[in-house]
């Protein structure tokens, strides 16, 4: 969490977080108009930011706002907002910035409002016990691969979820999986590792792509393919994913255990995978 004397930056200033100000014209506050990113840090070192900033970017054009700085630039500035080598949770967020009126048409001038801070990165759950979860109607709108500031509908959906004392809510539209509200999803069928394929309908995570990438390289079995809410309740495990949550195992769907309600055997193999790679970048 951000403690007040932490340093942040907005709009090309360093400056301490009860210092920061955007005006009550700015579109991200008004509208929701803007995306962002977070990046973990291991170590003092940035997690896949080459990714993460391509991924701001596809985000940024499909809003149509122009990226406001270079990639060197964004390394400068979220390194400067690691105070040491701790791991931290960098937030970083861009929206189109101020305008003259409220008006839901896009201004033809705007400067956006850059806005970016680091906090430490304290998992909330204990990973080896693993969490509950529920499915839920997909009820957001048809955009989700954008990184977009306007989650209230998935707000919504992940506090149904902590109401009913579970971790998350995994979407299903049109009687297939989607993500999580705040994750994706991965399940392992008849030896398969799977997870639903890139659309519209989901965010296409970090995370999510390096699990792939991770399972390839060490010989599980992996695949992007469509999963069913009706099979997803037989799966042998089920996981969610994302960048502070890294491999989280869900051990019950809607009441029921999966699989034997503990964390699985291709989950523990993956854990350690990933925990070594996170160990690799924190190695000079």
């Amino acid at each position: 969490m951000a403690a007040e004397n932490d340093i942040v930056y907005l709009n090309g200033r360093f400056l301490p977080l009860e210092e920061a100000r955007i005006s009550v014209l700015d579109r991200g506050f008004l509208f929701g108009d803007g995306v962002y990113e977070v990046i973990p840090a291991y170590g003092g070192r940035l997690f896949r930011l080459d990714e993460h900033l391509s991924r701001l970017e596809s985000s940024l054009d499909q809003v149509r706002i122009r990226p406001p700085l270079i990639h060197q630039e964004w390394q400068t500035i979220l390194n400067r907002l690691l105070p040491d080598d701790r791991d931290r949770s960098v937030y970083l967020q861009v929206a189109r910035g101020v305008a003259e009126k409220r008006d839901h048409a896009m201004p033809a001038k705007s400067t956006p409002t850059v806005f970016a801070m680091s906090s430490e990165l304290d998992p909330p759950y204990d990973v080896h016990a693993g969490v509950g979860a529920i499915t839920l109607d997909d009820t957001r709108w048809k955009l989700c691969q954008i990184k977009a500031i306007t989650l209230l509908a998935n707000i919504l959906l992940r506090q149904e979820a902590l109401d009913r004392n579970c971790a998350e809510a995994i979407l299903i539209r049109d009687g297939v999986v989607s993500e999580g509200a705040a994750s994706n999803v991965f399940a392992v069928i008849d030896d398969v590792l799977v997870t639903p394929p890139k659309s519209h309908d989901l965010l296409p995570g970090i995370t999510r792509d390096l699990v792939l990438e991770l399972a390839h390289a060490n010989a599980i079995e992996a695949r992007e393919e469509t999963i069913s809410a009706e099979a997803l309740p037989f799966a042998d495990e089920i996981w969610l994913t994302s960048s502070t949550r890294e491999i989280l195992p869900v051990v019950e769907l809607n009441g029921k255990c999966v699989g034997d309600g503990a964390a699985g055997p291709v989950w523990r193999r993956m854990y350690g995978i990933y925990q070594a790679y996170k160990q690799l970048l924190r190695s000079p």
